[in-house]
């Protein structure tokens, strides 16, 4: 390589599987009829599944989105059907961002598109590579968060 250019190249990597595997994802989506959401409103869907009824600056910190950007995804969720916004019983000025009954049918559906998804990123790893693969990445992942 010349002097001009990094010899590592994680970052164009890892920019690379995310572009690429947004499309394929998406692609996986509406194969299986699943078109009303997109891949980053899912991101967030699926943080609530970890944790339901949560204010948004917890959810902004799940899923690394900017409050801004979180609080227009979430009209278009709400406006969908997919959460409700509630105050917090415990302080009225803080609001909670809380699932539908329309999320339960939606959720079974994405989880098996996730599977599958997983499937494809894994395909011929063994289960000490995916191990280490994954531990790398959440290293990276904290290096990113401290710099931020």
């Amino acid at each position: 390589m010349s002097e001009d250019f990094p010899a590592r190249q994680g970052g164009f990597l890892l920019a690379k599987v995310h572009q690429l595997s947004g499309r394929v994802f998406a692609r996986m989506l509406r194969e299986a009829g699943i078109e009303e959401l997109n891949p980053a409103q899912g991101r967030i869907m699926f943080a609530l599944w970890q944790g339901d009824g949560i204010p948004i600056s917890e959810l902004a910190t799940r899923t690394q989105l900017e409050k801004s950007t979180l609080t227009s995804m979430l009209d278009r969720l709400e406006t969908a059907g997919f959460v409700i916004r509630e105050p917090d019983p415990a302080d009225r000025r803080r609001i909670l961002i809380r699932r539908t009954e329309k999320d339960q049918a939606w959720r079974a559906r994405h989880e098996e598109v996730s599977a599958r998804m997983i499937a494809c990123y894994y395909a011929g790893l063994k289960e000490s590579e995916i191990d280490a693969f994954e531990a790398t990445l959440a290293r990276i992942l904290e290096n990113l968060m401290s710099a931020s």
